[in-house]
């Protein structure tokens, strides 16, 4: 089996809410996502999609990775999909860095690897560590009051554990925080996820002022020597997400004790393949983890699903449902949250999911014969 074309599609998410506000300012409003097939010459196809939190986030963008692809995607012409190892050892030959570009890529060869041998992702990840996949909701900034309620309604559709989106100005967390956590019930569980936004002072007053709350706190500063400072002023839970963007930083704080669970993000990391590696030394260090991306649709969705029900349910701290977030359906037979706040994950070959021809639209480009 060879890789004979690879296509890529630029897809508008727009949101459920209208609007996602997280640290110093930034938002999004619709959100870019690229989806990508990659057809083979045995008649088998895969797909992919990389969505990026806008351009101010992660070093990663949205028309970054249809360029980054337009790229690279001559050098896949030829290569079997199913050499997982060999294929991603050619992209990182092939272009230095930008995992976000070559996550799309990796996961349509797993979904090709998964209908080749009959067996879903998950399977081919660990096998079934679990039913159904429980779900966490982000809640966007807003005012203290304004998380408070959305804590609120979404726990009556079933999510017991919640990122909130703090990073602006310390006295506003607070009162965020305090105003959430005095919503939650027994069994909910509060994430404080600054997202980078505060400076080491900030985040010293905002875990100081919170220290009688239970509540993670999440990614406070930019560096990680700047969070390792926090992480040490603190008792509370910590977390680590934008500096955890591959193997070595992990063994790094794994060693240095920098937090008590991490946030995998599969594009962050560069696909499946890489961040299988990441899930596995996670769980052997005794790591909790939030398994989600940057963003994305349906397609997002089913890999964030595969990679979590593979996951020992001890160290799931939750999954993402982003598909709940948009109100555009791209791929049928995605995960979709149940009531109770779970997603079940497809049985079927592969990721179990099948693009939306039309939602798709026309391809931005389409290379090989």
């Amino acid at each position: 089996m060879r890789i004979t074309r690879v296509t890529a599609y630029q897809i508008d998410l727009p949101l459920v809410e209208g609007r996602y506000s997280w640290s110093n300012g930034n938002f999004v409003e619709t959100f870019d996502a690229t989806v990508i097939e990659v057809e083979t010459d045995a008649g088998v196809s895969g797909i992919g999609e990389c969505t990026p939190l806008g351009p101010a986030y992660l070093p990663a963008y949205a028309a970054g990775v249809r360029a980054g692809l337009k790229e690279l995607a001559p050098k896949l012409i030829g290569l079997d999909p199913r050499d997982l190892g060999t294929l991603n050892r050619r992209m990182d030959a092939a272009m230095r860095g930008h995992p976000y570009v070559k996550a799309p890529v990796d996961v349509a060869c797993w979904d090709i690897l998964g209908k080749a041998t009959g067996q879903p992702v998950w399977r081919l990840l660990g096998g079934a560590q679990m039913e159904r996949v429980r779900l966490y909701r982000a809640i966007s900034q807003q005012s203290p009051d304004e998380m408070a309620a959305k804590v609120s309604a979404y726990k009556k559709e079933g999510y017991t554990k919640f990122q909130l989106k703090v990073g602006g100005e310390a006295d506003d967390d607070i009162a965020r925080i305090k105003a959430c956590a005095k919503v939650l019930g027994p069994g909910d569980v509060l994430d404080a996820d600054a997202n980078t936004g505060w400076t080491m002072h900030e985040a010293a007053r905002v875990v100081n002022a919170v220290r009688d709350v239970d509540v993670y706190i999440e990614q406070p500063c930019r560096s990680y020597e700047e969070c390792l400072s926090v992480r040490r002023r603190t008792p509370l839970p910590f977390i680590l997400d934008e500096n955890i963007d591959g193997l070595a930083i992990l063994q790094r704080a794994i060693a240095d004790g920098a937090m008590d669970a991490i946030n995998l993000k599969i594009s962050k990391v560069g696909g499946l393949t890489k961040a299988r590696l990441i899930r596995d030394v996670a769980v052997e260090a005794g790591l909790a983890m939030i398994i989600e991306d940057t963003w994305g649709g349906d397609i997002v969705t089913a890999a964030i699903a595969h990679l979590a029900r593979s996951t020992p349910e001890e160290f799931l701290f939750a999954a993402t449902d982003f598909n709940s977030y948009g109100t555009k359906d791209i791929a049928n037979g995605a995960p979709k949250r149940d009531p109770d706040g779970f997603m079940a994950v497809s049985d079927q070959p592969g990721l179990g999911v099948e693009p939306i021809r039309e939602a798709l639209g026309k391809p931005v480009f389409s290379i090989g014969g």
